[in-house]
């Protein structure tokens, strides 16, 4: 019978020590089937159902914000005084994005334009489009700007034609009209006489490029070879490089296109990508980390060069000519019409832009633009992309329309583009990202941990199944009695008994 218990002892030992072994390699082996399957539907396949589906068509819904700065002082401005200005908004609208054209390529890419509608959703507004709006005229003050260096005839000629088709300084005009396009006899005659002048040929508004059009030809990678290469632009509209800046950094096309990255990210890697709207490559840096619905996310933000001028931050000097640090000369891509894009309400910028607008707040929480995104897959969970649109606006000689206008950097409009995952995708992503990962985790550990409570009690049976054979405990090996000992020992146990025995007085 001790036998069988020893041995039976010896087996569960065995299978203590498989067990822990297997949890052991189950710690190792665990997060790599993971990182495998992440890998596998991170790659844009179209055999990837799921992940494919949502590159192609974003299922998330994204909106669009935008506020006004409406011009309570239209006049004073004119006599040189500074421009007081009113938030007025969001208008929001809902953001439809698809992708058409899509081709892939030998090379592991794929090619593809995406294309974007907006919706007015008047539940989510704070007004309606049909608002009235004054802000400055970017056909006349800017073009003032745009002609400053023509002899002055030509100057007088531009002012008289301004007066000929009714164009002040000015617009009063709804919403809808300043966003989407409003009919103008200026912008017919330009369009007419002088084509390529304008960036659009029909109805002028702030958007109006915007609506029902796409963002370019782009060419990213799929990842089939390289998944650190993922989602990254390889070329836009056939180009690898840009032309509008004055330095090969700074044409450069960095990153993505601005929806997913590549897989494993750190606290250290970046978040580069491509903006066709900035006309240049972008790049946020880790903030802190996060979770979303129980998920977990690193909150990516715009460092604080990203708008710096060149002498506050040198690789910045290509997008110069530079004015003031935290705005950037978009011109060289708008025609060179004199806007600069920058974050809302000169948030993070030079204090001197503050003090020449009144009634500008900035604040991190309301004015700063951050992506949440899930570091093992590079999904972003949460986005809010929050861009202001400025005019640079002067006097100038021969054009009467801009008056003794201070020379200012004016805000027109700021915007913001967000959308979060939500729904049955995070459940889906809950499942596969959070807690099987866990469930795996839990499991790897509590083979451990049975292994090693199995080896223990196993150990424990036989060593006593040991001490009970040696010590004669065991009910297998009787006691041998008195009796049965050798006479001659019983002799001297008797003696020594009666030599040692105390007397009683």
């Amino acid at each position: 019978m001790a036998v069988n218990k020893a041995k039976v002892a010896v087996g569960f030992m065995v299978a203590g020590v498989l067990t822990v072994v297997f949890g052991t390699v189950l710690t190792f082996v665990g997060p790599l089937i993971i990182d495998d399957q992440i890998v596998k539907n991170t790659v844009i396949d179209p055999k990837n159902s799921v992940s494919y589906t949502m590159w192609k068509d974003i299922p998330v819904p994204f909106y669009m914000s935008v506020y006004f700065f409406n011009v309570l002082n239209p006049k004073e401005i004119l006599k040189g005084e500074k421009p007081m200005v009113e938030q007025r908004g969001p208008y929001v609208y809902r953001k439809r994005c698809q992708k058409d054209n899509i081709t892939f390529h030998p090379n592991n890419t794929v090619s593809y334009k995406e294309y974007r509608r907006y919706y007015f959703e008047p539940s989510m507004s704070a007004g309606n489009e049909s608002d009235i709006i004054t802000i400055p005229n970017m056909l006349v003050l800017g073009a003032a700007v745009m002609m400053e260096n023509l002899p002055f005839a030509v100057r007088l000629m531009i002012s008289t034609t301004f007066k000929t088709f009714k164009e002040g300084p000015f617009l009063t005009k709804t919403v809808e009209e300043l966003m989407w396009g409003y009919d103008s006899k200026l912008v017919e005659f330009l369009n007419k006489y002088l084509p390529g002048t304008l960036p659009s040929t029909g109805k002028f508004g702030l958007f109006a490029d915007f609506n029902n059009s796409n963002t370019g030809l782009f060419t990213i990678f799929t990842g089939q070879d390289d998944i650190r290469k993922v989602h990254k632009v390889d070329s836009w509209n056939g180009l690898t490089e840009l032309n509008y800046w004055r330095t090969p950094q700074s044409n450069m096309i960095n990153g993505t296109a601005g929806q997913m990255w590549p897989p494993f990210m750190t606290k250290e890697t970046t978040l580069p990508f491509y903006s066709p709207d900035a006309c240049r490559s972008m790049e946020l840096v880790y903030q802190r980390p996060g979770e979303m619905k129980g998920i977990p996310l690193y909150r990516y933000v715009a460092p604080k060069t990203l708008f710096a001028n060149g002498t506050e931050y040198a690789p910045n000097e290509g997008f110069c000519p530079c004015r003031q640090s935290g705005i950037l000369n978009v011109s060289s891509c708008r025609h060179n019409s004199p806007v600069f894009i920058s974050h809302p309400h000169f948030f993070n910028a030079d204090p001197v832009l503050l003090d020449t607008v009144l009634g500008l707040s900035p604040n991190e929480e309301e004015h700063g633009l951050f992506i949440d995104i899930h570091p093992q897959t590079g999904v972003p969970l949460n986005v809010s992309i929050r861009l202001q649109l400025n005019l640079y606006m002067k006097r100038v000689s021969g054009i009467t329309e801009t008056g003794k206008i201070s020379e200012v950097v004016m805000p027109m409009i700021w915007f913001e583009e967000s959308g979060y995952i939500d729904g049955p995708i995070v459940n889906t992503f809950h499942t596969n990202l959070v807690v099987l990962p866990a469930v795996m985790e839990y499991m790897q550990y509590g083979f451990i941990a049975l292994g090693l409570a199995t080896i223990v009690i196993a150990a424990l049976v036989r060593h006593r199944v040991k001490i009970n054979k040696r010590g004669g405990g065991s009910p297998s090996t009787p006691s041998t009695t008195t009796e049965e000992r050798d006479p001659l020992l019983q002799d001297e146990i008797n003696s020594h008994t009666h030599t040692h025995t105390p007397r009683l007085s």
